[in-house]
């Protein structure tokens, strides 16, 4: 018996392993191969050349305030060289690249994934989303990449992502979508797709592939204190580079959207009355006579909850939607104004174009004389009155849109004549509820901002900044 059963024992054993073996040679086994091979025809690698090697400083540049953002792409041969990615959009020989790596060049190459080369020509580029297009003149029909729905992704989906890391070539590496919608102070269009593919400086321009091979985003930054990448990097979504794109390919520039108000953000915390029945939105702090706005009926102090029945999360969300709007089409807002909830029907009109302002010369660090920690803001007098000195950057002010040089009027409801005013006021309301109501003139236009008094301890950079919130 005792034979027998070490016997049968044996036999499961036996019929297990070989179970085992036959299901190891069955299963299928995953791999990105297919994958890459029908997209490696789409991607490009792109070197933009600079003849004075002084120009790659300012010429060649990645902005961003926050010192752990990094850009993709590689300088090279001291500083002549930049060298990037891209990918091809369309079967006449546009390619869609960043703008940093080839701003200011004197000569852009594109060489295929075949190895072919070819000079391109900037058919225009867009600098608040970083995005460029380039053409080759290719003698025959280009395979191009198809433009994906990047709001279909969702936190966890595997991505793809191509690049040209370290000069060494085109350079394929995986990873999932990390999280969406990130905002990395880059400007106001933020709207990235965060990944921990593997990506290199090199890569700048480079195309992130679903697993359907369709492009959901151009890799922009990576977030590293060395360089190196770490696993957290950031692609501008597809569907903010169709508009971008399109633009580009059919006038050479973009031309966004614009209604004609400033806006700033609308602390959830702060009520404007006791029957505030939200919370969120975007508070107008002025609006452009003559504009669509003001024309709709539009006022300073409105807050806007709702675009075309959609809930606004923040400015940055406004903006983008307002922006990527046709020309001439009429939108619905939603705004809180005197109590209670309205609708306007606003038109669209062509954004202006304006020659960007110089920006104002600000303090390396704050005097203690007329400043206030827990807005992060500071005043003096002027020829004109009671005048902002400086704003903290982050700070409560700043996101407000109070910017360097505006003019106070009065503190709630008090009018000012002196910095001692001021600061009395301030000081009064901070010994009450805290809630603050500034009335000032920024760019010859009287608006009114709502504060409310924060602890210092949220102030996290001494930096001081001139902030403004640009026209929508």
């Amino acid at each position: 018996m005792k034979k027998f059963l070490i016997l049968y024992i044996a036999l499961l054993l036996s019929s297990a392993a070989q179970a085992q073996t036959i299901e190891n040679e069955t299963m299928p086994k995953f791999s990105f191969a297919p994958l890459i091979e029908k997209v490696s025809p789409f991607v490009v690698n792109v070197s933009a050349e600079r003849q004075d090697a002084e120009k790659t400083s300012s010429s060649a540049e990645f902005v961003t305030d926050n010192p752990a953002l990094r850009d993709y792409f590689l300088i090279d041969d001291g500083g002549k060289t930049s060298l990037g990615s891209g990918f091809i959009v369309d079967t006449k020989g546009y390619i869609v690249t960043d703008w940093h790596i080839i701003k200011g060049s004197d000569k852009i190459n594109v060489i295929l994934h075949d190895g072919q080369k070819f000079e391109a020509q900037i058919i225009g580029y867009d600098e608040p989303t970083d995005i460029a297009v380039l053409k080759i003149n290719y003698p025959e029909a280009l395979t191009f990449a198809d433009l994906g729905d990047s709001d279909e992704l969702k936190i966890g989906d595997l991505i793809l992502t191509a690049g040209n890391p370290f000069g060494l070539g085109t350079s394929f590496s995986s990873g999932i979508v990390s999280a969406k919608s990130r905002d990395i102070d880059m400007g106001i269009y933020d709207n990235f797709i965060q990944t921990d593919a593997a990506i290199n400086q090199g890569s700048s321009g480079g195309p992130m592939f679903d697993m359907n091979g369709k492009v959901v985003g151009i890799n922009t930054a990576l977030f590293s204190s060395t360089g190196d990448s770490v696993g957290v990097g950031f692609a501008t979504p597809s569907n903010l580079i169709k508009f971008i794109i399109s633009n580009l390919m059919e006038k050479g520039k973009v031309e966004r959207s614009w209604i004609g108000v400033k806006i700033a953000s609308q602390d959830e915390t702060l009520e404007i009355s006791e029957n505030q029945t939200f919370s969120g939105g975007v508070l107008i702090t002025s609006v452009t006579p003559d504009s669509p706005a003001q024309k709709s009926g539009l006022e300073a102090g409105d807050i806007i909850t709702a675009l075309n029945g959609r809930d606004v999360k923040d400015v940055k969300d406004f903006s983008r939607r307002i922006a990527e709007m046709s020309i001439g089409r009429d939108v619905i807002l939603r705004l809180w104004r005197s109590g209670q909830l309205k609708d306007f029907s606003v038109q669209t009109a062509l954004r202006p174009e304006v020659e960007e302002a110089a920006k104002p010369v600000v303090n390396t660090e704050f005097s203690e004389d007329g400043y206030i920690p827990n807005l992060g803001i500071a005043f003096n007098m002027s020829e004109e009155g009671v005048a902002v000195r400086d704003v903290l950057r982050g700070s409560p002010a700043a996101e407000r849109g109070i910017k360097k040089g505006d003019l106070i009027k009065s503190v709630n409801s008090h009018p000012v004549a002196t910095v001692s005013d001021v600061l009395s006021y301030i000081s009064y309301a901070s010994s009450g509820d805290g809630n603050l109501q500034i009335e000032l003139i920024s760019n010859e236009e009287e608006h009114t901002v709502n504060l409310e008094i924060k602890s210092v301890e949220t102030a996290e950079d001494n930096t001081p900044v001139a902030t403004e919130v640009e026209p929508q």
